[in-house]
């Protein structure tokens, strides 16, 4: 583990592994550098992998007060220590800071996103407009507990008796150790989760270097939000939003390796 500073001095941790072209791995909720699996390991010998952790996770600084642009500029540190320009690919709400962060001009050659969690018609419930202020609420109040479970209900569509029984669970500690970063994620997807179709042209420049993933067996509405993105389209048979990395890995490799004619 090592750490770059961003432009507000915030360290950022990261690692690297393997050689070649540099790709970075954007996390989603929750993620921290080290929960990607399998997936780092599977595209090392084809790349200089580096996963960091994203601001407010694991061995990150966490500078107040929050604002999407920074945690652009956090990625754009560590684009730079990767030498100025590098893949890009962003797993679910990391998939939108990701093109947000291409989409404002970060040095991101080739982008490929997996399920950003748009909802952009009826297919599920929008997300409440208070959505962020209800969910720092709670953190800010020190319930932390509560505040994942808003989220995964939601957020996610968890059932509320099954979010009852994974309080009990091991790995809730460890999701509670981040809940004060779910307003972020919040912020980075913006007005994306309100129902309504995403704003025309939002992404569209994007288009000749973008790869979009979503998974056969995911839910329409996830499937449909990332339906409503510009680039090239492919479907993980058999996939959910927990994609099994020996699947993802050589759809990456491929992609990155090719370009977008895939």
């Amino acid at each position: 583990m090592d750490k770059v500073f961003s432009k507000d001095g915030t360290a950022i941790a990261y690692e690297r592994t393997g050689q070649g072209p540099a790709l970075i791995l954007v996390g989603g909720a929750f993620q921290r550098r080290g929960d990607f699996g399998e997936l780092p390991g599977l595209l090392a010998g084809d790349f200089d992998v580096i996963t960091y952790d994203r601001r407010g996770r694991g061995d990150s600084g966490d500078t107040a007060p929050y604002d999407v642009q920074r945690e652009i500029e956090d990625l754009d540190a560590v684009i730079g220590l990767a030498g100025g320009s590098a893949y890009v690919h962003g797993m679910s709400s990391g998939a939108v800071l990701a093109l947000e962060a291409a989409g404002r001009g970060s040095a991101i050659s080739r982008l490929s996103v997996y399920e950003p969690p748009f909802v952009v018609d009826d297919s599920r419930p929008p997300l409440p407009q208070d959505y962020v202020a209800h969910l720092t609420g709670l953190v800010e109040s020190g319930a932390r507990g509560d505040a994942v479970a808003y989220f995964l209900t939601r957020a996610v569509g968890v059932p509320q008796d099954v979010v009852t029984g994974m309080r009990q669970a091991p790995f809730w500690a460890g999701m509670e150790a981040v809940a004060h970063t779910l307003p972020y994620d919040g912020a980075v997807m913006g007005d994306t989760m309100s129902g309504r179709p995403l704003p025309a042209g939002r992404w569209d420049a994007l288009a000749d270097r973008l790869l979009v993933l979503d998974g056969g067996a995911s839910e329409a509405w996830i499937r449909h939000g990332a339906k409503a993105l510009p680039g090239l389209h492919r479907t993980l048979d058999s996939q959910d939003h927990d994609v099994d990395a020996k699947v993802l890995a050589p759809v990456l490799t491929e992609f990155f390796t090719t370009g977008p004619t895939l």
